[in-house]
């Protein structure tokens, strides 16, 4: 009977259960209207059909205490909250606020399907480059820093800095995270200074600062010589300075090591007169100067290209008079100077260098004193003597022709023997000596000796060229024989630069090889290669090719150099392209040096269809093309201003039209060559990312770019 209490609930026209569920849950209210019907009636199989047939054939029937009370205690189960009506209560109490959150916007975002792939595109993206950028867990073994000093130091030793600066940057710092030390960064400053790379070098410097590392000595010479072999020599220099203030800044005291590493930053960078103020600094701070310093004042007076030559004569003699040796080193410097420089004005470098002996005595050692002999053996000499000597040195390299000093008197001797040979001019043919004399039958004079020169010298002649400055250290014999006094013994880059000095087609140049087997040496191809490019700028080709066997015989193999001096010596067609034959043959491909030396020779002669051979060649063998070939052709192409086709026939121009209308289709298929960067090599970011121009650091602006 309760089944059908329950059913006629339900079935009235206003059932009493649909009030209490109402109350309970509004939203569901809709299933009394015969729609739905919840889930725990449609259980007991009441539906709306069955409730319409109790409603129709059932009598209505009173209520009893019974029925009462059961209809009470389903009012109360229903008037229980359930658990599933939560979420449905808060959706309707917030059911029309959800404008109030709209409406305090200002600004409305349209969104389409394509911008919602774009930003979920643009959210992958950013999560791979997290990804990417995030470095991976080590799993190998745990190293120390001092482990990874060494294994930079080995990497550095074999010339692969590259490799050295990718172990530190990405396994020690990004992968096992290691806290680095000040040697890390100084054998990597140090890789970085023998290469030139100056921006990379300052970068670890600044980051080595930023880890309040403090910096050695060593770091500092580091970064002094990566200035000095930086390609660019003007930001280079500025990045010294500034470093140099710095440190001056700090009262930072420099060991002799740091002032060689800045000498040589200011010989390479600067001029002379900087270089003499580094040194003076050097010994008025107490350092005892050794031959290492005077071999960097000698790299600075190279660098001056017309007075070189005679401020290394002073420098040298400087040097012999403060109880210095010479070393290997500084003969091929003065080689250097012979080969490079000029002697400057001829009167000021007579009254300096040919000077009486009297005149020569402030320049003198203390001698017989046991301290002096001593310094002399151990190679340095007290700041306190050197002093007046270095003052003296720089008032007479930059002493200028007005202020010559007086002509050294001439002796009676030479006096008398002047007036009676008067017609005996005073000036040598620059082929002898380059020494003025009277008389010059058995003159020696050798400027390398501390002293004077023979009496009968007066002035000095013209000299012009290497061989004429070699005469003045002695010649061949004179300046081995030099170095024969000092203990020392000529090597091969010794040898090569005496080839380069000495008189084309001379005896001297014969005995080099003489010269080689007595001192035992090994030749190389550089030695030789000197040897073909002298007599192939003399125009003797044959006698360049002539030293070919004796290469072969030798056990050296030619290479690209050795057929680019050939070249120089191919003035005729048939020399030029019987060297390019005679390159394929050996399969060998020549280089734009070869076809640029080729192309000089045919532009001067004004040889287009010798030209145009050259450039079918280059074309078959694929050559890139670099710009001092393009700037030869493009020479080439141009009419003489003088040129009037209408006026008169020109042999040497009658072809110029076909070999513009050639060098117009030739240019369009032959590749260019790319210049390489310095510091590519040694780059470990993307190519993408290029570093040529400065970065500031936190010192405002050390490292140049």
């Amino acid at each position: 009977m309760d089944l059908v209490r329950v059913a006629r609930l339900f079935s009235s026209p206003c059932p009493i259960g649909l009030s209490v569920l109402q109350r309970l849950d509004p939203l569901r209210a809709r299933w009394a209207g015969g729609r739905e019907r919840p889930a725990w009636l449609r259980a007991m199989g009441l539906t709306e059909p069955t409730s319409a047939a109790f409603s129709s054939s059932l009598p209505q029937l009173p209520l009893s205490q019974g029925n009462q009370k059961n209809t009470h205690n389903l009012s109360s189960e229903l008037s229980q909250p359930s658990p599933m009506a939560n979420p449905e209560e808060e959706e309707e109490e917030s059911f029309g606020t959800l404008s109030d959150k709209y409406s305090s916007r200002r600004m409305f975002r349209k969104s389409t399907a394509q911008l919602y792939n774009l930003r979920l595109r643009e959210q992958s993206g950013k999560e791979d480059e997290e990804s990417e950028l995030e470095p991976k867990s080590w799993q190998g073994r745990r190293n120390t820093p001092y482990w990874y000093f060494f294994q930079c130091k080995h990497l550095i030793k074999e010339g692969k800095l590259a490799k050295a600066l990718d172990l530190f940057e990405r396994q020690m710092l990004k992968e096992e995270r290691l806290q680095p030390l000040e040697c890390n960064y100084t054998v990597l400053i140090g890789g970085c200074g023998r290469s030139g790379y100056l921006k990379k070098a300052f970068k670890l410097y600044n980051d080595m600062k930023k880890r309040d590392l403090e910096p050695s000595d060593a770091t500092y010479t580091a970064l002094f010589n990566v200035c000095a072999e930086s390609p660019w020599k003007d930001s280079a220099l500025q990045s010294a300075l500034k470093l140099r203030q710095q440190l001056q800044a700090r009262n930072f005291q420099l060991n002799l090591k740091t002032y060689h590493a800045l000498l040589k930053m200011t010989a390479m960078c600067s001029d002379l007169r900087m270089c003499l103020d580094v040194f003076k600094e050097i010994i008025h701070k107490g350092h005892a100067v050794t031959e290492e310093t005077f071999s960097f004042l000698l790299m600075g007076c190279i660098q001056d290209k017309k007075t070189g030559f005679r401020y290394a004569l002073q420098v040298w003699r400087l040097m012999l008079s403060l109880g210095l040796q010479p070393s290997r080193h500084i003969y091929n410097l003065l080689l250097g100077a012979a080969r490079d420089c000029g002697l400057g004005d001829p009167e000021v470098a007579s009254a300096l260098l040919l000077r009486p002996r009297e005149e020569m005595v402030l320049l003198q050692p203390p001698a017989g004193g046991q301290q002096a002999r001593r310094t002399a053996r151990a190679g340095t000499i007290d700041g306190m003597s050197a002093r007046l000597h270095v003052e003296t040195l720089e008032k007479q390299l930059f002493l200028e022709p007005s202020r010559t000093l007086e002509r050294p008197q001439q002796p009676p001797e030479a006096r008398v023997s002047s007036k009676a040979q008067p017609d005996m001019d005073t000036q040598v043919d620059p082929d002898n000596m380059a020494l003025a004399s009277v008389p010059p039958l058995g003159l020696e004079a050798n400027l390398l000796t501390l002293g004077a020169v023979p009496p009968a010298v007066v002035s000095f002649g013209t000299v012009t060229t290497p061989a004429n400055r070699l005469a003045l250290m002695g010649g061949l014999e004179g300046f081995l024989g030099k170095m024969a006094e000092h203990g020392l013994r000529p090597d091969i880059k010794t040898l090569t630069l005496l080839a380069e000095v000495v008189e084309p087609g001379s005896p001297a140049e014969s005995s080099l090889l003489t010269v080689l087997d007595s001192h035992q040496l090994e030749a190389d191809v550089t030695f030789f290669n000197t040897l073909i490019r002298k007599k192939s700028k003399q125009g003797d080709l044959e006698g360049a090719k002539g030293l070919l066997p004796v290469l072969a015989k030798r056990g050296l193999v030619p290479n690209l150099q050795t057929f680019c001096n050939l070249a120089i010596g191919c003035h005729r067609p048939g020399d030029g392209l019987q060297l390019l034959a005679d390159m394929k043959k050996s399969q060998m491909t020549p280089n734009t040096h070869i076809y640029s030396t080729l192309i000089n020779t045919a532009l001067k002669k004004l040889d287009y269809t010798y030209l145009i051979s050259i450039l079918k060649d280059m074309k078959r063998n694929r050559v890139p093309v670099n710009e001092v070939v393009i700037r030869q052709l493009e020479f080439a192409a141009q009419y003489p201003p003088t040129f009037d086709r209408y006026k008169g026939k020109n042999t040497y121009l009658e072809k110029i039209d076909g070999f513009r209308a050639y060098y117009k289709q030739w240019l369009k298929v032959m590749p260019a060559e790319e210049t390489p960067h310095p510091w590519q090599k040694f780059r470990t970011k993307p190519k993408g990312e290029q570093d040529t121009a400065p970065e500031p650091d936190v010192d405002g602006g050390l490292g140049g770019r």
